[in-house]
């Protein structure tokens, strides 16, 4: 085996005006001398004040919220809990899209000892008292109607919960339900219960320890029934430490939350790490208009998935196509200079200056406007992470100006372990190990971490816990990889999607999937192959692009399966696969292809919330047009 620690610091570390350990990675984990999340909260709430700490819009209008208002919020809420019955170490499961009350809830009810624990407003009403079933919760958080009725279904198959909060009135001004009550009169029971024990709530946040469990996410469970990995003070600690020293951000920043805060990503990027750097988090409407939300507030930092990224290129490359030959020209032009640029800024390397000037021309006339159009002019960093991405798709950001980094992270390491940085990045690896954090290469190729913020086991289930770490104390990520002689790793895929063929060749599809990914007509790809005598795939078309080259060659179509079906379409994809097998081995390209005809949303069982598809469910749904191939 074969180890990389992340460098650490020799001496107390000052970043932005935020104090951190000496050691990254050494006991105990503290941000300016507090060593739990909700220290921290009481921390900066108490010193920010009147400050804006959240954005959300209301009505179309942008309103501010200060830390103030945070405070008073989640005092109120864990305040409210407590005198309803919450006690320590119990947990809350909280159904709802982002929104400021998501992080007043998350704070609240963590600050009397409680547990958060979100659950995707994608969820089925069965798959809801699973999770509330297996956890124990008490209470339940639902957002509006549409989530109450989720309760409302399964409300005979959780006996356990005590009450059920809910955050919108509209439409239920008629309820009446013994364990429902509105998101007001919680804050009316905590305000009382603050004016009748004063000091409580401050009392209740200083019992908090570093290794109390603090939150309870669930992971996908694609492979069996979710499970739920508990994350200590500590395990956050450590994951806000390390990203402050990899990833700096300023209280000056602007972010926009939106993937779902149930996500351990979104949960680090726009509660704990503003906690800690004193920034603003926005809350875009949905994910429908966080597109239109981006262009609004320009953020200086954006972390998404690559089927974000993915798709804002592609809005790129559909409006560039609808534009005069001088404006196709000149966009062509700014990203040939842009290129040119990137190709010396990712080697470390001194820009030549004619290059610079090169880019400066292009950058004034085409790019800034671009950036600004996007909502990207004053993007300082942009983060992608939870499934591969392709390194052309990362070097398109870097030729318009945007240094978009890759980084890798789990669940279980509490959404971070390896990242590029803007200064330090080798595209089509993950990064470095961050401050703190070993990784380690075993013998079999898997990749295994070790650090604080590494997650203290399975909630109830010791069975899976001792299962995912290695007899000396590593965690087993179930990824494949390789680490090369500088610290950087490469994520090669999943040891469970690895491909043995019938001749016998192990094959990791995750590779061949991305680079099928970057063409702009493809959004998503399954590769199959596993004890058969070739490659074969599933393809999700993009909708837009496809839809976009249909019109533009007069292909008839009514609906999304007729696009699918139609020849054109067929043999515009079989193109786009014909030039990614050229990249690869005889034995690893692809010898044919069926297109999955039907829209897939986070909805559907077979698409994961942060949009990627579970190869196991896609195979058992589509097993017809797989036999076809064979």
């Amino acid at each position: 085996m074969n180890a990389q620690t992340g460098n650490a610091p020799a001496e107390t570390v000052l970043i932005n005006g935020v104090r951190f350990n000496a050691v990254p990675g050494h006991r105990p984990v503290t941000v300016d001398g507090a060593d739990t999340i909700v220290g921290l909260f009481k921390l900066r709430c108490a010193a920010l004040g009147d400050r804006t700490a959240h954005r959300e819009k209301d009505l179309g209008i942008w309103k501010s919220y200060s830390w103030a208002d945070y405070w008073n919020h989640a005092k109120w809420i864990g305040m409210g809990l407590r005198k309803l019955g919450l006690k320590r170490g119990e947990v809350v499961s909280i159904l709802s899209e982002d929104r400021k009350e998501w992080a007043y809830f998350d704070l609240g009810i963590q600050s009397v000892g409680g547990i958060a624990s979100g659950v995707y407003t994608t969820d089925s009403a069965s798959q809801l008292a699973y999770l509330v079933n297996d956890s124990d919760s008490r209470f339940l958080i639902v957002e509006n109607e549409e989530q109450l009725d989720k309760f409302l279904t399964a409300e005979a198959d959780m006996p356990g919960l005590a009450g059920v909060i809910i955050l919108e009135d509209e439409g239920l001004h008629d309820l009446e339900h013994p364990k429902c009550m509105f998101l007001d009169q919680l804050y009316e029971i905590g305000r009382k219960a603050d004016a009748d024990e004063p000091g409580v709530f401050e009392a209740e946040i200083d019992k908090a320890r570093p290794e109390d469990v603090a939150l309870l996410i669930y992971t996908s469970g694609t492979t069996g029934a979710p499970k739920g990995a508990m994350l200590t003070n500590e395990n956050i600690m450590a994951a806000i430490e390390a990203g402050a020293h990899g990833l700096p951000a300023y209280e000056t920043d602007e972010q926009l939350c939106f993937l779902p805060l149930c996500h351990i990503l979104e949960r680090d990027v726009s509660i704990y790490f503003p906690l800690a750097a004193k920034v603003t988090v926005n809350f875009a409407e949905s994910p429908e208009t966080v597109f239109a939300n981006m262009q609004e507030v320009s953020p200086h930092t954006f972390t998404a998935v690559p089927r974000v990224w993915e798709k804002i290129y592609s809005q790129v490359l559909i409006l560039n196509q609808e534009a005069t030959p001088l404006g196709r020209w000149a966009f062509a032009k700014a990203i040939q200079a842009g290129r040119a640029r990137a190709e010396h800024m990712l080697k470390g390397e001194p820009v030549p200056a004619g290059v610079q000037a090169r880019y400066k021309f292009w950058d004034r006339l085409v790019l800034r406007n671009l950036r600004r159009m996007l909502g990207m002019d004053r993007m300082r960093r942009g983060g992608t992470g939870a499934a591969p991405i392709s390194p052309e798709l990362l070097k398109w950001y870097w030729s318009i100006g945007v240094p978009l980094v890759e980084g890798f992270g789990m669940t279980e390491t509490a959404g971070i372990a390896t990242i590029n940085t803007p200064e330090v990045n080798r595209i089509g690896t993950v990064g470095k190990p961050v401050p703190g954090v070993q990784v380690r290469i075993s013998d079999e190729g898997e990749i295994q971490v070790k650090g604080l913020n590494v997650f203290k086991g399975y909630w109830r289930n010791n069975e899976k816990t001792a299962e995912t770490f290695t007899d000396d104390g590593w965690l087993k990520t179930g990824d494949v990889g390789r680490m090369d002689e500088d610290g950087f790793v490469t994520i090669t895929g999943r040891i469970k999607d690895i491909i043995i063929t019938a001749g016998g060749k192990n094959i990791t599809p995750a590779e061949i999937e991305s680079r099928l990914k970057f063409s702009h007509y493809i959004s998503d790809a399954v590769i199959i192959g596993d004890r058969r005598k070739y490659l074969t795939a599933l393809i999700m078309i993009d909708q837009e692009n496809v839809e976009k080259y249909a019109q533009d060659h007069k292909v008839p179509f009514s609906n999304f399966a007729s696009l699918c079906a139609a020849k054109e379409v067929r043999d515009l994809i079989a193109a786009e696969v014909a030039a990614v097998n050229k990249e690869f081995a005889r034995v690893e390209q692809i010898k044919d292809f069926r297109l999955i005809d039907v829209l897939l949303t986070p909805e559907d069982e077979e698409l994961t919330a942060t949009m990627k598809l579970k190869r196991s469910f896609v195979e058992k749904k589509f097993q017809n047009l797989i036999d076809e191939m064979y």
